[in-house]
């Protein structure tokens, strides 16, 4: 039996708006307004306007909250000051990545968990199986919020002009308590996109309020709505991995290359510290595929699951893939075998239905925006 995707606080804004809606994740969700370069190239140049309440919120808390975070993460979440943020992951036994997260600390014994919208369920199941025998507790926080993103250049100028927050002390991957244009909010400053921004977390009755003064107050400043669609390329120039792309349950952290979110010195055992220490030897010995970019040298676009090619075989598997506005080509992320990882590496190329389109290897991030 099918269901109906959720919606969030601002699905009529958006409808109004005449936004290309799409099921993302169980999500009815913007795709686009109207042109995905332009939304795209406003957040590198200026702002763009993003719903992002489809994302996961759990709460954890009580006393035994950070043991217990230590315990179910990978991450050591015991060095997280209040007011502060970390990015994480949550694995399984094996190692294999259930999601990876952004854990805030709100006060000394209260966290909230943000997940991505497709896994949040697993991820507040598996915490909730997880928190037996200590003293916390996990709670759903999945409908207390709406959360509106500003990206781009301009979003602090934007921002600042709708609240008395301290946006010049909110250091990147912090959060505070706020009020944004009357409204109260979780203020964070994480971002997916490449470039500076903030995330408002609301309550729902809050949000088109607050998309209205964010939208007047960001006019003069070039900030135009953005949807699902230019978030992808974004996120793909900026090097950053998406679930169920570069992230899935067969990888393991140091497979996917990000080794540095285990800490394995923190205090007290964790789910999967067997598994990821067999797969930290395992990359010093033998390592694994590893994740690089490739920049086209025609105009054929590479797919996620397109093979990588060199010398005949088979070299690896695209994971994203997607045209450039800001390179002006083709782009991918792609594992491809170590001898082939090194940026510059020659005579590599994706099967493109069955033509071997020419590919350059280089280094991520695609992009990187100037400080």
């Amino acid at each position: 039996m099918s269901t109906a995707p959720r919606t969030t606080a601002l699905d009529a804004l958006h409808r109004s708006l005449g936004a290309t809606m799409t099921d993302f994740a169980g999500w009815d969700m913007p795709l686009r307004y109207a042109s995905e370069r332009d939304e795209h190239n406003a957040v590198r140049t200026r702002a763009g306007l993003f719903d992002l309440s489809h994302m996961g919120e759990i709460a954890v808390t009580g006393p035994g909250a950070v043991r217990f975070l230590n315990h179910a993460l990978v991450g050591n979440i015991g060095t997280v000051g209040v007011g502060r943020a970390r990015y994480t992951m949550i694995v399984r036994e094996d190692g294999g990545i259930l999601d990876d997260l952004i854990v805030y600390r709100l006060a000394d014994d209260e966290y909230l968990v943000v997940a991505n919208a497709g896994n949040a369920r697993t991820v507040l199941d598996t915490l909730t199986e997880r928190v037996a025998g200590f003293d916390a507790e996990v709670r759903d926080d999945r409908d207390a919020y709406a959360l509106i993103a500003v990206q781009g250049p301009e979003s602090p100028a934007i921002l600042k002009s709708v609240t008395d927050a301290d946006l010049d002390g909110l250091k990147y991957y912090a959060g505070l308590p706020g009020t944004v244009a009357g409204v109260p909010a979780l203020i964070a400053r994480t971002g997916y996109t490449g470039e500076d921004g903030f995330e408002l977390f609301v309550a729902p009755e809050h949000a088109e309020a607050l998309w209205a003064a964010l939208t007047e107050a960001g006019a003069p400043h070039g900030l135009i709505p953005c949807g699902l669609s230019c978030r992808d390329t974004l996120r793909l120039e900026a090097g950053m991995p998406l679930y169920g792309h570069e992230l899935t349950t067969e990888l393991t952290p140091f497979d996917a290359g990000l080794g540095r979110v285990v800490k394995f010195e923190k205090e007290g055992d964790f789910v999967g510290r067997e598994a990821l220490t067999a797969a930290a030897e395992r990359a010093e010995t033998a390592p694994p595929r590893k994740l690089v970019g490739l920049v086209a040298e025609g105009r054929r676009v590479p797919r996620a699951g397109f093979q990588v090619v060199a010398d005949g075989k088979v070299i690896g598997e695209v994971t994203s893939g997607a045209p450039s506005p800001t390179l002006g080509k083709p782009i991918a992320m792609a594992y491809v075998d170590a001898a082939f990882a090194a940026p510059g590496t020659e005579g590599v190329g994706v099967d493109i239905r069955g033509t071997h389109e020419p590919y350059q290897v280089v280094a991520l991030p695609f992009y990187k925006r100037q400080k």
